[in-house]
């Protein structure tokens, strides 16, 4: 298995070295709003420690991710009103993932609505009010 690279972009983040819309936070994980997003309220959790997926991830990372991800995914379907939530996670560069730091992408789903493309930057007011709607729901 690849090391961590301590320079991925959450790292980073964790760090304080880049900025972020903080949704969400506790002792173990950082959820936080993602800049190119492909549905309104889409968001991103990770865990405070190093963990390039789930591949290498121990039990308590996932279990504290994923129980990050519950609580966020139901905040974020109630502040949309959406119908449904999809999650994404991938893993190695075969398997979709660009930033090697666990995450999961929370998207609140309307029916008959498709995400967006990929690789578009998100409008910043837009992306800070989803997530106050968020934390508002949580």
């Amino acid at each position: 298995m690849t090391a961590y690279d301590d320079q991925n972009i959450f790292a980073k983040i964790l760090r304080g070295e880049i900025p972020n819309v903080t949704v969400y936070e506790d002792d173990d994980t950082l959820c936080f709003m993602d800049i190119m997003p492909r549905t309104d309220g889409h968001c991103l959790v990770i865990p405070k420690t190093p963990c390039r997926n789930v591949l290498d991830a121990n039990d308590a990372q996932l279990a504290a991710v994923m129980s990050t991800v519950r609580k966020v995914a139901n905040a974020a379907k109630t502040a949309f009103g959406a119908d449904g939530v999809t999650l994404q996670q991938f893993n190695e560069a075969a398997g979709g993932q660009e930033v090697f730091h666990l995450h999961f992408h929370i998207h609140p789903r309307h029916e008959g609505v498709s995400m967006r493309p990929a690789g578009t930057m998100g409008d910043m007011d837009a992306i800070k009010a989803h997530a106050e709607a968020i934390r508002a729901a949580l």
